[in-house]
């Protein structure tokens, strides 16, 4: 269990936009809420990655950028040179899409070797990488077997689903991913998060970072709840 202040629950949020027809207003305009707000990361697709890290200079927001997103459907030299891109151009998280063509016919030998290519880049710059899942495409065994590559790669974080597939996250998966992933991997729950109630179980559930595009009225929402109940902090 941890205590949060109302600014500590702000820092567990990516803030995201990722729609493909945002434009430089969107972003900028998601930029300035995240400054506004305190938020950990703005989560955005690889190509917006120099115009935020611009926007968000000199603050200590980062600049995530999303890697063969949000199908994963390519190489691991593709996903590479993707990384490196993203990071020359400002962004200092990465999260990537595993192929899940190759979870499904159990290659975990090209699975492990895509997540230490990427991690392995991730490390040597010094910034955080994330790896999705997209848990609702896969089986619990698969989830387990990813989990298990991860607790030997030790990438930053698991991540449960892109937020553009049948569903996004579920309590159960941050579970599952929380118990088997180890103690030196965190686990991001990603898409459908929408409420305060939802947000709250999910870091409850073992979720150390959360990526929504609803983070604004989830913080208000509990800023309310602080000046009702008189309190400064949270024990989740």
């Amino acid at each position: 269990m941890s205590t949060y202040t109302l600014d500590g629950l702000a820092r567990l949020v990516d803030h995201t936009n990722l729609h493909p027809d945002a434009t430089e207003d969107d972003m900028r305009k998601l930029c300035d809420e995240a400054k506004r707000y305190h938020f950990k990361m703005v989560a955005v697709n690889q190509v917006q990655s120099k115009f935020c890290s611009e926007q968000l200079a000199g603050t200590d927001i980062d600049t995530g950028a999303a890697i063969a997103f949000p199908l994963g459907q390519t190489s691991i030299a593709a996903k590479e040179f993707e990384t490196k891109d993203a990071l020359a151009n400002g962004a200092n998280e990465i999260d990537y899409v595993v192929n899940i063509t190759q979870v499904k016919v159990g290659n975990w030998p090209y699975l492990e070797e895509e997540m230490r290519t990427i991690v392995d880049v991730c490390n040597k710059a010094g910034v955080p990488s994330k790896v999705i899942f997209e848990c609702c495409l896969l089986t619990g065994e698969e989830k387990i077997r990813l989990c298990e590559i991860a607790r030997k790669i030790e990438p930053t974080f698991v991540k449960t689903s892109t937020g553009f597939s049948k569903w996004g996250a579920k309590i159960e998966d941050v579970r599952l991913m929380k118990e088997h992933v180890g103690p030196n991997v965190q686990v991001k729950a990603a898409g459908g998060i929408r409420d305060a109630d939802t947000f709250l179980d999910m870091v409850r559930a073992g979720a150390t970072r959360i990526g929504c595009s609803a983070g604004i009225p989830i913080i208000e929402e509990l800023k309310r709840r602080f000046a009702e109940q008189g309190i400064d902090s949270i024990d989740l």
